[in-house]
């Protein structure tokens, strides 16, 4: 047996790929290496990392690298697998709230790598920013509105609640709270790059699943968007995510080309009409509605069945952050076992979506 003192062996694979000896690249050669490549105007990891409880720098990831890594391993984002994106109870190829986020990263870094911005930062606050949503769609805001002084809006709520534990860094909090186009811009040209790769992945990604449920037809897609974009997913991420790089780079602020940009809101307010606002989706946004009123209100006059780690002395704000974090099916549960709502009642699977108010 080797004693101590011994040379260290590690085990490995049978490889012909030789690799060249030397150390692991570290955080400071990492920000080093920013500063040769990301264009003016994009954040760098160097001097950034103001978190609201102060840490020591990793030694091997940058801050925004640190980030992302929380993120992806956090409750928030895991849950984001039972949260709903269009379709409440999703068959298995379409859309939940986790994938949504894996899609718009893929747009948002894909941007951020053609103009040089910090992909770090883009990835981190691409995979974070739906965090903050409830069960049940955007219904949910309108559900906690009610009890809520200040509303809820998930883009803050993410940023300063579910995701508060993992003291994330200033700039990937401001970007997963100002994605919505309802707030203010991001502070950085990675929110803003977010911001608009949220929005070109829910318009293509939300179409391709309705169009696969029987619920629109892309023929019926209005001319200025087959025209411009094309009619399937693949083709309009292409030309979008083209088309906010090259605008990028040319104008050196984040938006695109006029005529791309109206297609993109032409495809928007079509996902409007024939898909979010149905009315078999206000229907069951009603439905998803009534039933995380009913948890919330259970849950302020029962403070007692909440988790020990919900309980506070303020007992609304309690009960909606924990109804607020339930997957969609651990809510309809709830509201079946617990507060004897029938099944029928609640919201239906197969292409009855949640029409949300983006």
């Amino acid at each position: 047996m080797a004693g101590h003192g011994d040379e260290l062996v590690t085990a490995h694979r049978d490889s012909h790929v030789g690799i060249a000896r030397g150390a692991p690249i570290g955080r400071e050669a990492r920000e080093d290496r920013e500063a040769g490549w990301l264009r003016p105007g994009a954040t760098f990891a160097h001097g950034s990392g103001n978190r609201a409880r102060e840490e020591e720098p990793d030694s091997e990831r940058t801050c925004f690298e640190r980030d992302r890594d929380r993120i992806v391993h956090s409750t928030a984002f895991r849950r984001l697998a039972g949260k709903t994106q269009v379709v409440v109870y999703p068959t298995d190829h379409q859309r939940t709230r986790l994938t949504h986020a894996l899609e718009v990263a893929q747009v948002a870094t894909s941007v951020a790598r053609a103009v040089a911005a910090n992909v770090s930062l883009t990835e981190a606050i691409a995979l974070g920013h739906d965090c903050g949503h409830g069960p049940g769609g955007h219904a949910s805001e309108e559900a906690f509105d009610a009890f809520l002084p200040d509303g809820f809006d998930h883009g803050p709520w993410g940023a300063d609640v579910a995701l508060a534990e993992l003291n994330l860094c200033a700039e990937t909090l401001d970007g997963i709270r100002n994605h919505s186009w309802s707030r203010q811009a991001p502070a950085t040209i990675e929110g803003e790059i977010v911001s608009w790769a949220d929005r070109i992945a829910y318009c293509a990604h939300d179409l391709e699943d309705a169009a696969s449920a029987g619920i629109v037809h892309l023929d019926d897609l209005p001319e200025l968007v087959s025209a411009r974009l094309g009619t399937g997913r693949r083709e309009q991420l292409s030309v979008l995510i083209r088309s906010l790089s090259r605008s990028i780079v040319e104008a050196g602020q984040v938006g695109m080309n006029a005529g791309d940009a109206e297609a993109l809101a032409e495809l928007r307010r079509f996902n409007y009409r024939q898909i979010y606002t149905r009315p078999e989706s206000l229907e069951q946004s009603q439905a998803v509605i009534a039933v995380l009123q009913d948890l919330v209100s259970y849950y302020i006059e029962h403070p007692s069945r909440l988790p020990e780690a919900f309980r506070s002395d303020d007992r609304v704000l309690a009960a909606v952050t924990y109804v607020a974090g339930m997957t969609d099916r651990f809510a309809f549960d709830q509201a079946e076992n617990l507060l004897g709502w029938a099944r029928h009642e609640l919201p239906r699977s197969m292409g009855h979506g949640v029409g949300p108010v983006r």
